[in-house]
């Protein structure tokens, strides 16, 4: 039988069916249906062409096929395990990949990161200066993203999504801000009494990090992310209003197997917790 063909579902019932001598609690070990092991059991004797198991006044019982093969077939499934293992400790090395947007990585990711390392010397991290790089082409541990949510893949929101305005005069505008009034003047006042000229925003900037900066410099007045504003102590003094809920937040996000790594665990615990 090539390997490609083995039936290793079917084998899998089978050892848990021979260490209980029981469909049903094989199936509720599995976490499927009693009729759902006898069809595995089924179609495992179907294609070996022996009979695995027989029914006699005390209970289930294996034939001697069955017990003949069995011991060989704990230790490849044990063979297994050691080989799952070996993949795991190559991903559980301490480097990190991580992709991040440039101003969340001066303002909120750095410091935590220099924090986690801190604890953890053995730690390394390789920084990807992107917001979209794919997962697999980049090898990332890692990402954090401007988005509604995580889509597709698993993900903890780094903050509550909020927008704060900070400093006066014509809207800075920036690529993540999709209000209305950063798309095109208002006809507020500008800080010499007089109305903003309907039209585009005379400062545009490529993201919140830099539209904070314009806007502590003077430049302008910003709507970016409160996670951002937090981070920046200059920005107290020019905060306007309360924050605003807003869709999208900033993201720490992963394809479910790299989210389920130990070493990506601990790290989303420590900057998230």
């Amino acid at each position: 039988m090539k390997r490609t063909h083995l039936p290793l579902n079917a084998l899998r019932v089978f050892d848990a069916a021979a260490r209980h001598l029981s469909f049903t609690r094989a199936a509720d070990e599995l976490a499927v249906t009693p009729a759902a092991v006898g069809q595995q059991i089924r179609a495992l004797e179907d294609l070996l062409g022996v009979v695995l198991f027989r029914r006699t006044s005390k209970g289930l019982e294996l034939t001697d096929e069955a017990a003949a093969g069995l011991e060989p077939l704990r230790t490849g499934f044990l063979h297994f395990e050691d080989a799952v293992r070996a993949m795991q400790a190559g991903q559980a090395s301490h480097v990190f990949t991580i992709a991040a947007p440039r101003d969340v990585f001066a303002a909120w990711l750095a410091p935590r990161l220099a924090a986690y390392r801190a604890a953890h010397p053995e730690v390394r991290y390789v920084i990807v200066d992107s917001e979209t790089a794919d997962f697999t082409e980049a090898n990332l541990d890692l990402a954090v993203r401007w988005a509604e949510g995580p889509g597709d893949l698993e993900g903890v929101p780094l903050a509550p999504a909020l927008m704060q305005v900070v400093g006066d005069g014509p809207w800075i505008a920036w690529p993540g801000d999709s209000h209305p009034d950063a798309a095109q003047a208002d006809g507020n006042a500008a800080p010499d009494g007089a109305p903003e000229t309907a039209g585009e925003p005379p400062v545009h900037v490529a993201d919140a990090g830099q539209a904070l900066s314009a806007a502590l410099s003077g430049l302008g007045r910003a709507r970016v992310p409160h996670l951002l504003v937090e981070a920046v102590p200059a920005a107290t003094g020019l905060l306007r209003g309360e924050p605003e809920e807003a869709r999208r937040g900033y993201w720490l996000v992963a394809p479910l197997p790299q989210w389920r790594q130990k070493k990506v665990k601990a790290l989303v615990a420590a900057l998230t917790g």
